[in-house]
């Protein structure tokens, strides 16, 4: 945890090296809008104008939810397992789209509650599930932490293999209610306005689903300004871990996308513990899930994508990876005022 001490605002040269190469290509300023701001960003952590997102990776922690025996969820803890190794054996909705933009999926067991039947997922796994948070906290500290520090190591490790962005992914029944109780919290909204009826519930279970995490709350009275303690009581081991993947991002000088509302939870407490990471993180879209574009505004963070997903297990995230492409491909190939000898525009107020 010591590590991120180490995470400062970024260096802003290369950034405004990357802005005056995109004000030379020749068309109107800024005209490719919030994706010219993304390869500056990437440009930023990557130090160098010289942007590269050849190698990348999806990181799809999974782990299961105690507060499932509260009847918040249209299926049982059974599924994630069931999921977790479809993904692993690449047959699940995330690896056909990540196949499709040459995406690596890299599946980690941070805490499922059943023991895959495969030698594909990476056996990272800190406890058998989380417990249930309206009778007792989530997680133990030291699972907590040993949950984040599995994430940034990730992060630490992908980068030395070569990996130049990554996709935070998740599986894990339950995992809706932790995040809506999360943003709850970050937000200082009613639990009612931020929580959503995840893979799909009745009127009456999105009731319990909210009574539940009010309870959760209640229970333990959590703080934005404690945010370990807020993750620790309410989240998720996947949670923690993917908090871990956006601090890693930062330490390590990685830029991480962030998927759905599961991910922008992470991705807020990462950010209450240090808001210079939001500068290593990109917003690939605004989740239909209530809690979504509250916690990607507390970050100062713009989606570029708002098509009312959520399927979660990092495929909204990869569907930034071909934006970002053709955003790449205009800044390193497309004609310039100089060689065009045009004119060039001027900003005007």
């Amino acid at each position: 945890m010591h590590r991120i001490q180490q995470i400062n605002k970024p260096e802003k040269s290369f950034y405004l090296a990357a802005k005056n190469h995109w004000d030379n290509i020749a068309k109107p300023l800024g005209s490719f809008g919030e994706l010219e701001e993304m390869i500056q960003k990437i440009a930023t952590i990557q130090e160098t104008v010289d942007v590269d997102m050849t190698h990348r990776a999806v990181v799809v922690f999974c782990a299961d939810h105690g507060i499932v025996e509260e009847g918040v969820t249209q299926c049982g803890s059974e599924v994630t397992v069931l999921c977790a190794k479809a993904i692993a054996e690449g047959t699940s909705n995330v690896n056909a789209i990540a196949n499709a933009y040459h995406a690596s999926v890299h599946v980690v067991d941070i805490g499922m509650k059943t023991n895959a039947d495969t030698d594909k997922i990476i056996l990272r796994k800190i406890a058998y599930g989380t417990r249930n948070f309206t009778k007792e906290a989530a997680m133990t500290e030291s699972e907590m932490i040993s949950s984040i520090t599995t994430g940034m190591d990730l992060v630490r490790d992908l980068k030395r293999s070569g990996t130049q962005i990554i996709v935070s992914g998740e599986m894990g029944i339950g995992n809706t209610t932790s995040a809506s109780a999360l943003a709850s919290v970050l937000l200082g909204l009613p639990t009612k306005a931020v929580t959503g009826r995840g893979a799909g519930l009745s009127d009456e279970a999105l009731r319990r689903k909210i009574v539940t995490i009010e309870n959760g709350i209640k229970l333990h009275a959590p703080s934005p300004d404690h945010p370990l303690h807020l993750l620790q009581t309410l989240g998720g081991l996947e949670i923690a871990a993917m908090t871990g993947l956006f601090l890693g991002g930062a330490v390590y000088h990685v830029p991480v996308i962030i998927d759905g509302v599961i991910s922008a939870a992470a991705a807020a407490i990462s950010y209450q513990l240090n808001p210079f990471c939001a500068e290593y993180m990109l917003a690939s879209h605004c989740s239909r899930e209530p809690a979504a574009s509250g916690l990607l505004k507390m970050m100062h963070l713009k989606p570029v994508i708002d098509a009312g997903l959520r399927l979660g297990e990092g495929t909204g995230g990869l569907l930034l990876l071909p934006l970002l492409d053709g955003a790449l491909a205009l800044y390193r190939h497309a004609h310039t005022f100089d060689e065009e000898k045009m004119e060039r525009y001027r900003k005007l107020s």
